[in-house]
């Protein structure tokens, strides 16, 4: 039997049993959703950081790395460490203020008594996890696809339903479990990548080749080049980036179920965590970069790096790598769209959200066997989405007066104006558009809420 496949099992197996012998089957919707509360800092830690770690985390950072050099890396690597610790206040307030909350699509409800804004919220995020998982399942399928021989359509699904095998028995608590045990593997796995990339690649002097990038040109970020790629790569990703957690969730779920005095901890670990596993990623792509490294396909550099400087089995704990940090984003996606689900409507059930689980999953499978769809696209397009309500969120929960129809027509004009300029510079790779569009998406919906908010408030006076 091919060995990726045994490892593909072996996970399914190991993260299966550990959830059914760690945890109990969950049949109370509150619990399947946000526990008891109060989940330890270092599992949460660990979760945090493993949900972060998506495909963009393993392969674009590599990509970035190689094809731009340091400013490629710079630029995707700290706005990602930097959002999860920008996070931290706001989601003691959102505790705070809602001490037995599970969303923030709920907790805007209560603060504006608005359905219109529920409604926004929910379908932000809804969509967020539909383009999220679609993404993990694409990068994932694309490289199991080719280590197994299964065809890619069939391996998405069995991505999939591996996912759903351990999410679906006690939801947050499998998913927060399996995170924290991939979360281990993958630093073990990602740190002596690192140190044996950089000896088996040239050393030292490779790496610092490599710091300009393939084409000799991405070495400082304040050079024309530099600027340039700033503009149509680093500032759109920086704010899909710094609007991630804040637009996502996965995130508040986990602000939710952990105790309420270590959320600090928790979001401050699993930031530095997740930096690990981008940063080893992208000094792969520096060496590959330094050696003169001619790629198939500079998606996947870092793998072909391991392929061809590492022993034949050195693939498969890449393998492990790749799998857990794929999964840990799609099992987190299934709590999220389980809470957002029970959140819609009065009527909450345990088999209405399940059910919501396999609905998102289909939904990915369908994204993901978009022709043409690459990862870099997808993560620029939802990062985008979640910036539509960064600043109204940031607002409300730093206590500003907003009016419920200003706030609904912020989010809905930068999702009406801002977001499809920002997809047509994206398809068509136009610097321009995608500047523009991504700087209306998160300032449309934060400088209109508050202008009809004043022109509001001061009509009532």
């Amino acid at each position: 039997m091919n060995y990726a496949i045994i490892v593909l099992i072996a996970y399914a197996g190991v993260m299966l049993l550990a959830t059914v012998l760690i945890t109990k089957k969950e049949r109370d919707v509150s619990r399947f959703c946000v526990g008891n509360r109060n989940a330890g800092w270092v599992i949460t830690a660990l979760s945090v950081a493993a949900t972060w770690i998506w495909a963009p985390a393993l392969f674009v950072s590599a990509e970035n790395a190689y094809q731009n050099g340091l400013a490629g890396l710079f630029w995707f690597l700290v706005p990602n460490v930097l959002c999860l610790v920008l996070f931290i206040p706001f989601a003691k307030r959102i505790r705070e203020q809602l001490p037995e909350g599970a969303t923030l699509s709920g907790y805007m409800y209560q603060k504006y008594e608005s359905t219109s804004i529920k409604k926004l919220y929910l379908f932000q995020m809804g969509s967020l996890t539909a383009l999220s998982t679609g993404v993990q399942l694409l990068a994932g399928g694309k490289i199991l696809s080719m280590l197994t021989g299964i065809p890619f359509v069939a391996m998405t699904i069995i991505m999939a339903a591996i996912a759903f095998s351990y999410s679906q028995y006690s939801g947050i608590r499998a998913s927060m479990l399996t995170d924290a045990i991939q979360m281990v593997g993958m630093l073990i796995v990602s740190i002596a990548f690192l140190v044996f990339g950089i000896r088996n690649g040239g050393g030292l002097e490779n790496l610092q080749a490599g710091l300009k990038g393939i084409n000799g040109i991405g070495g400082s970020l304040v050079s024309q080049n530099g600027i340039e790629f700033f503009l149509g790569f680093g500032l759109p990703a920086t704010i899909g980036l710094i609007s991630g957690p804040f637009g996502d969730q996965c995130f508040w779920q986990r602000a939710f179920s952990v105790k309420k005095d270590r959320i600090s901890k928790s979001f401050g670990a699993g930031a530095v965590l997740f930096g690990i596993v981008p940063l080893s990623m992208g000094i792969l792509g520096f060496m590959g970069a330094g050696m003169g490294y001619e790629v198939a396909d500079a998606g996947t550099i870092n793998f072909e790096m391991i392929a061809n400087l590492f022993p034949a089995w050195a693939v498969l704990p890449f393998l492990f790598m790749v799998v857990s940090g794929l999964l840990s984003t799609i099992d987190s996606n299934l709590c999220a769209v389980a809470a957002l689900t029970a959140d819609s409507g009065e009527k909450k059930t345990l088999a209405k959200s399940k059910f919501a689980m396999v609905v998102l999953l289909l939904m990915g499978i369908c994204v993901a066997n978009i022709p043409g769809l690459t990862v870099t696209h997808l993560f620029l397009m939802y990062g985008t989405l979640r910036a539509s309500t960064l600043l109204p969120t940031i607002f409300t929960l730093s206590g500003m007066q907003l009016q419920a129809k200003g706030v609904t027509a912020g989010i809905v004009s930068a999702l009406v104006v801002g977001l499809p300029i920002f997809a047509y510079g994206n398809i068509y790779n136009i610097a321009g558009f995608k500047t523009v569009g991504s700087l209306l998406t998160v300032l449309l919906s934060g400088i209109i809420a508050m202008v009809i908010s004043r022109l509001r408030g001061a009509a009532h006076e």
